[in-house]
């Protein structure tokens, strides 16, 4: 795939791994746990920023979704079973056909392609929520990314994105702790100069009109390796992001 925003060893790394998305007690299993959490969060927000009933069966019916580096469907699943219309991409052909292959076991209605936000965008694509889930950190070109990003975002939607933050302490949990001590992560996951700061996020959407409406921080219990929200944001994040 030809892009500038695209990192072909990051694309090489997860391709080694995408057979393991569906494996629960995998190498993939942090992230299993993590979409429980984070299907709450998004749920709730997505409703509160369309004025949608939380409580109904499928609250997000009519809610158009693009989960830009979808991987193995994981996240897409859950919000096609909300009822979101959803359109799952990736830039690792392997991991779109495991996602199309899942769904069709699940019998999930989702669109599944092997392709990158910056197609999208030259395509004029639009999407009333973008999410944006661990992706951020792993891309070449971030600018240009978001740039791209910024393009789907419908008018009145809403963006999110879920990322680690740049400080000593990621550095020692994300790295250093979760993929060499604990081996919750396959080494070399992560690569701690491509974290990034709200800040830095913050500003590079501001360019294109958006802000930043609210932050929350994402913690986990390494005891009973469970996920919940934090108000602190030193490690991992997420951010809703608005016109």
């Amino acid at each position: 795939m030809d892009s500038k925003t695209v990192d072909p060893n990051e694309v090489a790394y997860y391709d080694r791994l995408a057979s393991q998305w569906w494996d629960k007690q995998g190498k993939f299993w942090p992230l299993h746990r993590l979409n429980e959490l984070r299907t709450r969060y998004l749920k709730d927000q997505i409703c509160n920023h369309f004025a949608l009933d939380p409580e109904l069966p499928l609250p997000l019916a009519g809610i158009k979704v693009v989960d830009i580096g979808c991987g193995g469907g994981i996240l897409s699943e859950s919000m096609a079973a909300l009822g979101a219309e959803v359109h799952g991409i990736d830039v690792v052909e392997k991991s779109i056909r495991i996602a199309r292959k899942h769904c069709e076991q699940s019998g999930l209605p989702i669109e599944y392609e092997y392709t990158d936000a910056e197609s999208l965008a030259s395509r004029g694509e639009k999407y009333d929520v973008v999410l944006n889930m661990e992706v951020v950190e792993h891309v070449a070109d971030l600018p240009a990314f978001l740039s791209d990003c910024a393009k789907l975002i419908d008018r009145g939607g809403v963006m999110f994105i879920a990322t680690i933050n740049r400080n000593p302490v990621s550095w020692l949990f994300a790295i250093v702790g979760a993929e060499y001590i604990l081996g919750w992560l396959p080494k070399g996951t992560h690569q701690w100069k491509k974290f990034v700061r709200p800040q830095e996020l913050q500003s590079l959407l501001s360019r294109h009109g958006f802000y930043v409406d609210s932050a929350v921080g994402v913690s986990v219990n390494p005891i009973n390796k469970r996920f919940s929200l934090s108000g602190w944001l030193g490690v991992n994040y997420m951010l809703t992001i608005k016109r």
